[in-house]
């Protein structure tokens, strides 16, 4: 205890963790979009809203875990990248994919998600952990976008790396 202008002081000491919940997922690495939905599709489309999560990787590209990290109203869903940053240094994940869920069935990305794609892109850069890819799925429609296979991540790394560039 520490005494700051004669009164007592305590300073807390913390520990965060991830708590371990049953496993979803298979041993099999993730190598292509297709990969994800075996993994996630079923779980992930029953929503009735957005919902965001991501999938946190092994160098090999084995799923570490799946952190829920937004759950929205029917058509948002506010993603701090601090939130997906944290899952990814907890789970010691070299790299990671972002999920989410379109309740109205189109997988179609918003210009809202091409910026928060474009933001873990700069955090996951700056941190080291690689942002392999986004993936929308439709709720209820088992279709899905990624990013990744239309070219969107890397037009998004490309402008974001001019952005830098610029200032």
């Amino acid at each position: 205890m520490t005494r700051i202008m004669g009164q007592p002081h305590e300073l807390k000491v913390v520990n965060v963790r991830l708590v371990k919940e049953p496993s979803l997922y298979s041993e099999y690495p993730i190598r292509t979009p297709q990969d994800v939905m075996k993994v996630v599709a079923e779980e992930l489309s029953q929503y009735d809203r957005e919902v965001f999560a991501i999938l946190n990787l092994k160098n090999n590209g084995q799923v570490i875990n799946m952190n829920i990290c937004s759950v929205g109203t029917i058509n948002a869903s506010l993603v701090a990248p601090r939130e997906v940053m944290k899952s990814c240094v907890l789970s010691n994940a070299s790299c990671f994919l972002a999920l989410h869920v379109h309740p109205s069935g189109n997988p179609e990305p918003s210009e809202e998600d091409k910026d928060v794609t474009e933001k873990l892109l700069r955090c996951g850069d700056l941190m080291e952990i690689r942002m392999l890819d986004h993936i929308i799925i439709g709720s209820g429609t088992g279709e899905m976008f990624s990013f990744k296979a239309n070219g969107l991540m890397d037009r998004l790394r490309d402008r974001s790396a001019m952005e830098i560039n610029e200032r």
